[in-house]
């Protein structure tokens, strides 16, 4: 049995989850969402608008592994639409600084030239201080892929702990050259 699939999710105020076909739509004050459930698999209960509960029809191997990522990700579609998704990323460096221009982010890492980075659809980037980069957006995938995007812009190197890190992360220090 899955762990994770047992769970059964708890609705959100102001979000409404509707099922139409083999598609979920989750739509809350931050935005809308639809996943593509396999009906075949799972049996997909909505009740009452207060919780959704997703079950296997049958359990072989396969549909174990399918259901507690299914589940996953109709909970994360559903924080996503209520509250969204934010991280924090530090640039740790002299003369680093990232600044917006509309919906371009002008990197200065160090390099003999400036980086712009696309900013995609449905995620927002806010700069504070000029080393602090706030990325919000109502899906955990894109946002956390745009994060690693910049962070891969420029790692943090373990001598200085010069780059670009999330807010928090340990960077293993190395010792430098002796005499």
């Amino acid at each position: 049995m899955s762990k994770i699939g047992k769970i059964s999710i708890a609705i959100p105020d102001k979000v409404k989850v509707g099922l139409t076909g083999s598609m979920i739509n989750i739509e809350g004050p931050l935005g809308k969402k639809s996943l593509n459930i396999d009906l075949e698999i799972f049996d997909l209960n909505i009740s009452e608008g207060k919780e959704v509960s997703i079950k296997p029809k049958e359990n072989n191997q396969n549909n174990k592994r399918l259901w507690g990522m299914s589940r996953s990700l109709i909970n994360n579609a559903m924080i996503g639409a209520s509250k969204g998704y934010e991280k924090i990323l530090e640039l740790t460096g002299v003369g680093y600084r990232a600044a917006l221009k509309g919906n371009i982010l002008n990197l200065q890492l160090g390099f003999s030239h400036d980086i712009n980075f696309q900013i995609p659809e449905g995620v927002k980037i806010m700069v504070d201080k000029q080393n602090i980069l706030k990325i919000t957006g109502t899906d955990k995938q894109q946002v956390g892929m745009v994060a690693a995007e910049i962070k891969s812009l420029r790692p943090p190197e373990p001598y200085k702990g010069k780059g670009i890190k999330e807010q928090g992360q340990y960077i293993l220090r190395k010792e430098g050259k002796k005499k």
